[in-house]
């Protein structure tokens, strides 16, 4: 899911972005999320209550504590590489991006594309025991 951010990356902006997006996601992947230590994330309480989904935040430089973002960013770089102004991109030009990248078959799935690894997952029912499933 990539997010359109007109104008600025303010907590604010972000925040309620953040709020619009996660609120259409099914429930079952609104379980959690991990980020970094920016500033933009300064509402996340804001954005925990709206939604109800807790935000965790990764230890200083340990990217692997992200690892999909780490993961994805390169693949991201190939649509917008690094100080492209992103401002000139609109959400449905950032909604292509994540359809294709989405659509992109990944080694990690065994070819299977994200898509297909998410339709899956949502079709499988919730586990609503805490326990991890061994399935």
């Amino acid at each position: 899911m990539l997010l359109h951010l007109p104008g600025d990356h303010t907590a604010r902006t972000v925040a309620d972005a953040m709020i619009t997006a996660m609120n259409t996601l099914p429930e079952q992947l609104r379980r959690s999320m991990t980020w970094d230590q920016g500033m933009e994330m300064s509402r996340h309480q804001e954005i925990t209550m709206a939604t109800g989904m807790p935000i965790y935040f990764c230890d200083p430089h340990s990217p692997w504590q992200r690892g999909s973002n780490e993961n994805t960013t390169p693949l991201l770089r190939e649509y917008f590489p690094k100080s492209t102004d992103l401002s000139i991109h609109g959400p449905e030009i950032l909604e292509n991006v994540a359809v294709e990248l989405n659509h992109r078959p990944r080694k990690r799935h065994g070819y299977l594309t994200p898509a297909e690894v998410l339709a899956t997952l949502i079709s499988k029912p919730t586990n609503q025991t805490g326990v991890a499933d061994t399935t």
